[in-house]
């Protein structure tokens, strides 16, 4: 097994996207998608973000197509709290074209796409990215400073055999995410087909009355369930520790004492709106969020589909900075079930819900055991 040291653009063909006209770009899934910084998660593409460019302009920016095993990474605000913004390409995602300040990493034949997706996710290149990004506003890094990145570079048997190892651990980890977002859809589908198509249970034999069922009623939010502002808590003062501190878009950094009891409810306040997380451990939100302060009429696990269904974003009452108004939220008009069917709904998710906790509990411990032994198979120091 031999390594030697060498810089990431020994091994990689890097361009950057296109600047395509925004005026032009469609919501038709019918048309090609594109990969903006928008578009990355931590070690995903977001297809539910993306945009589309239409099919008929494909021609021109052919030599943008993203293909199985290109690795995808953001250029501007490269780095967010939950980690680097990353992904590698599989073949399970759809023909896209790449956008400007992203960047398209491709293997070249000594190295190994798979390899190269942990060199980029590992501690050493996203301390590099945090030590090297410019720009005031907007942090961004270059093409040159990603390709300067100093590494180990084995031969390319040894990369795929670490990348066997290490895919392994992934693939569990994928594996469980399907299985959350499947448990998950399944529970929302459920809401639906009960609370609004209204096909529940023995719904052929109960009478409807005024557009509800009997035994239904309308009622505003407030009386259902009290939406409060979340807690201050500057980075400054954060102390480390394993309860989760939410922001309007999810989790944002961690601390040592929570705030709020689980399970719990949370939705962005001010900056971006409508996105709500169920969380089920003690927790602390901001003040940029909303957490439920009092279920009074309906449990959590109804509550979250309530309130993700009821597109909150257009409660919006901020000028420059989208705000959640609680106020006119609260007095906007809910459909509340019959107690039997809310118990009997209650039920079902609850379980889904657990099964999701239990999931994500196994893929943190999963991550874990990856990035132990990550930086000692990436160094040689364990042989292969």
């Amino acid at each position: 097994m031999s390594w030697r040291p060498a810089s990431l653009g020994d091994c990689i063909e890097l361009v950057s996207g296109a600047a395509f006209k925004s005026a032009m770009f469609t919501d038709n899934k019918d048309d090609i998608p594109l990969v903006k910084g928008e578009n990355i998660g931590q070690g995903k593409i977001l297809w539910d973000k993306t945009r589309y460019w239409p099919a008929t302009q494909f021609e021109e920016y052919s030599k943008l197509v993203l293909k199985p095993d290109d690795i995808v990474l953001a250029m501007d605000r490269p780095w967010v709290t939950a980690g680097l913004k990353y992904a590698i390409v599989s073949d399970r995602d759809p023909v896209s074209l790449l956008v400007q300040r992203v960047a398209r990493i491709r293997p070249l034949p000594n190295a190994d796409a798979k390899f190269l997706k942990h060199v980029i996710g590992s501690k050493g290149f996203l301390e590099y990215i945090k030590g090297i990004m410019g720009g005031t506003n907007v942090p961004h890094i270059s093409g040159r400073q990603i390709r300067d990145f100093k590494c180990q570079l084995p031969d390319l048997e040894t990369q795929q055999r670490i990348a066997s190892i290490l895919s392994a651990y992934d693939d569990l980890i994928e594996n469980n995410r399907r299985r959350i977002a499947l448990s998950e859809e399944a529970a929302r589908q459920l809401y639906k087909e009960w609370f609004i198509r209204f096909r529940f249970p023995g719904h052929e034999h109960v009478k409807i009355i005024n557009g509800l069922p009997e035994g239904w009623e309308w009622l505003p939010l407030g009386d259902v369930l009290t939406l409060q502002r979340g807690f201050d808590l500057p980075v400054s003062e954060r102390n480390e520790g394993s309860v989760p501190v939410y922001g309007s878009t999810g989790i944002v950094g961690f601390h040592d004492a929570a705030k709020v009891d689980a399970p719990m409810l949370i939705t962005g306040r001010s900056g971006s709106l409508g996105q709500v997380c169920f969380v089920p451990v003690p927790c602390w939100p901001l003040n940029t969020a909303l957490w439920v302060r009092e279920f009074k009429r309906v449990n959590a696990w109804f509550a979250y589909f309530l309130l993700s269904e009821m597109g909150l974003e257009k409660y919006n009452g901020g000028a420059s900075v989208p705000t959640l108004d609680r106020k006119v939220a609260h007095a906007a008009s809910v459909i509340l079930p019959s107690k039997h069917l809310l118990k009997t709904f209650d039920e079902t998710a609850q379980q889904n819900f657990e099964l999701i906790h239990n999931l994500a509990k196994q893929n943190e411990q999963l991550v874990k055991a990856r990035d132990l032994i990550l930086p000692k198979l990436m160094s040689g120091a364990i042989a292969v």
